[in-house]
């Protein structure tokens, strides 16, 4: 008894030094156990107890009281046992509440540090990806990481990703004469573009960029919102399927924007030249160009900022191209931003470019995200057929593109006729048919009936990977040029 009093001696002293409530806890449950070894021993001792031999002056003394005596004792030990297995039920059950108590605590802590640290893990790489892609100016920042062909983790997607841009320094703010400088004085000779909003230069920055310096026309107020609106918006946005603004000029009544550089011009140059200056683009970088835009226009109505963006003024002009025949889409000086969530329309006057605007738009000013899928479904049949939206020098019943085609892009045959001709036959049929399906919904004349671009972008994925997954010798240009394509 003398030892299981020294370790109850040891466990109080346990009890009463430790702080921690874990400690503390553990301290109680081996006290409890101790109790219940201590009570399991004193009862054992009072069971085995010897009996104490009969005095035999006692035994003479009569039946009765030694009858009285017997009853007495035995009274006294299921008097006493009763409480002792109630005592020692108790803290059996207590223990044990304890220790349970005890192991949940642990697993609970031990979940919690295992999600405190990837948490932080997550918070600490999503910081660097946003200090990567924030812009300089923007109010707000928004994330491209939420892009379907980027949830796995990579940006640009699977096996087939694109290069990554130049790290994205900001929109900057130039002065008049610093521009005036990098194009040699606006001269003539670096002209490289010029439409109804301006003029757009060749220039070299003064830290060595080669850029696009567009100058923007003063005349009305179009000039001036198409400024605001470009800026606003590219400043916010930065995804590697829009063309990057490197900066702008407001110089008193100087209203320029500064483009990244895009070597090989418009879509429009190449399949519709003027001259023989630019190479008839081939079937696998037709299908590269045309995923190229869907992804864009994705970005612009489903990952851009909080609502919805429209660019309304979508056609070849307004894709551009760069050294590996990748495509970017540019010029958002007519584009529009969803204010109605509920139905996602916009009433505005008519603008855009007679050929590509959707029916409805053009009949109504009812403006919808459905309306973009409208003009990339008129610029998915210029790479198709290698036609123009609207000629008047075809014949009769040829004059629109879509008029033209949709009621043929249903008949295989039909639709193998409808090839660019400059394409000569290099193409896979199957995939020919898929595009002109996608094609025909895309410029269905009921809104309703189009596709989402997510929808779109889905469908050329497979058409665009399985296309550069063969290793033949007759490999596209893009493919000599760009090394392994990338989705």
């Amino acid at each position: 008894m003398k030892g299981y009093s020294t370790l109850l001696d040891t466990k109080l002293h346990l009890i009463f030094s430790q702080h921690s409530s874990l400690s503390l806890s553990l301290s109680l449950a081996f006290f409890s156990l101790h109790c219940f070894v201590v009570l399991m021993e004193v009862n054992k001792t009072t069971d085995q107890a010897p009996a104490r031999p009969p005095d035999h002056n006692t035994a003479n003394n009569g039946h009765t009281q030694g009858h009285h005596h017997s009853n007495s004792q035995t009274n006294s030990h299921h008097g006493t046992s009763p409480s002792i297995s109630v005592l020692i039920i108790i803290i059996s059950i207590t223990s044990l509440a304890v220790l349970f108590a005890i192991v949940l605590f642990i697993i609970i802590m031990l979940r919690r540090l295992k999600s405190t640290k990837s948490q932080g893990s997550c918070k600490e790489h999503n910081g660097i990806n946003m200090n990567t892609n924030s812009t300089f100016i923007a109010h707000t920042t928004v994330n491209v990481y939420s892009s379907p062909d980027v949830r796995g983790g990579c940006l640009y997607g699977g096996h087939m990703g694109r290069t990554p841009p130049s790290k994205f320094r900001g929109v900057q703010v130039y002065t008049y004469k610093e521009l005036e400088v990098a194009t040699d004085g606006f001269s003539e000779a670096n002209i490289i573009g010029s439409g109804g909003c301006g003029v757009v230069y060749r220039g070299v920055l003064s830290d060595g960029t080669v850029a696009a310096i567009k100058m923007l026309n003063r005349e009305g107020k179009q000039g001036e919102r198409a400024f605001r609106i470009e800026v606003d918006l590219l400043s916010h946005m930065h995804c590697p399927y829009l063309v990057e603004l490197l900066g702008y000029c407001a110089d008193q009544h100087h209203r320029l924007l500064i483009f990244e550089f895009m070597p090989n011009g418009t879509l429009q140059h190449h399949l519709h030249p003027s001259n023989n200056q630019h190479k008839q683009l081939d079937w696998g970088t037709r299908l590269r160009i045309a995923l190229d835009c869907a992804r864009a226009l994705e970005f612009l109505h489903e990952q851009s900022i909080t609502t919805p963006i429209i660019h309304r003024d979508f056609k070849c002009t307004n894709v551009l191209i760069d050294q590996h025949f990748r495509a970017k889409v540019s010029d958002f000086g007519l584009a529009k931003m969803c204010s109605d969530k509920i139905t996602g329309q916009i009433s505005t006057r008519v603008l855009g470019t007679t050929g590509y605007l959707a029916p409805e738009y053009a009949s109504t000013g009812k403006l919808t995200t459905k309306s973009d899928v409208y003009s990339y479904g008129v610029v998915l049949l210029e790479l198709l057929t290698g036609r123009v939206p609207v000629d008047t020098r075809r014949p009769p019943g040829e004059h629109v593109l879509v008029s033209w085609a949709l009621p043929r892009l249903s008949n295989r045959e039909k639709v193998v006729e409808m090839v660019d001709p400059s394409l000569q036959g290099q193409y896979s049929k199957k995939d020919l048919i898929q595009i002109a399906a996608i094609a025909a919904m895309c410029v269905q004349p009921e809104a309703d009936y189009r596709p989402l671009m997510t929808d779109v972008v889905q469908s050329l994925i497979p058409l665009v990977k399985n296309l550069y997954s063969i290793n033949s010798s007759g490999s596209s240009r893009f493919l000599n040029q760009a090394g392994s394509p990338r989705c």
